[in-house]
């Protein structure tokens, strides 16, 4: 039993994400919801798009663990990027742990006006399967 990520021919082969993916009946899925860059008492950790997009997967890690998961089991990340943050310093900080090793993940990314933490400048949520052992 394994999760099946596809990358169709017609569609646009990428390293980075997949364009399908197939969970298997009796996973379980795990649902994370936005995580910003921001510390355990939900400040900011800095201006720098880079630091808040690494911390924002650093959270979402700490999700998916609380949940027996980790980053290798997201199915489907979603990225919100504020229009005015840097996009090649946010996906160079975190592109290398969205990917999974050779089988990546479907991903959803948008540029947004704003988010709903004032001055956070990326959010990350994430679906994620673990299948029974």
């Amino acid at each position: 039993m394994e999760i099946t990520r596809l990358q169709p021919a017609g569609l646009v082969a990428s390293p980075a994400f997949s364009h399908v993916a197939i969970v298997p009946a009796g996973a379980t899925t795990i649902y994370v919801g936005g995580q910003n860059g921001v510390d355990a008492t939900g400040a900011i950790v800095s201006s720098d798009v880079a630091e808040q997009s690494s911390r924002a997967i650093d959270n979402a890690s700490i999700a998916l663990e609380a949940a027996g998961a980790s980053l290798a089991d997201v199915v489907q990340w979603s990225v919100l990027i504020t229009a005015d943050a840097d996009l090649g310093a946010a996906y160079g900080a975190i592109a290398p742990r969205l990917a999974g090793a050779g089988n990546p993940p479907l991903v959803v990314a948008a540029r947004v006006a704003g988010l709903g933490v004032p001055g956070a400048l990326i959010e990350v949520s994430a679906i994620a399967a673990v299948l029974p052992t």
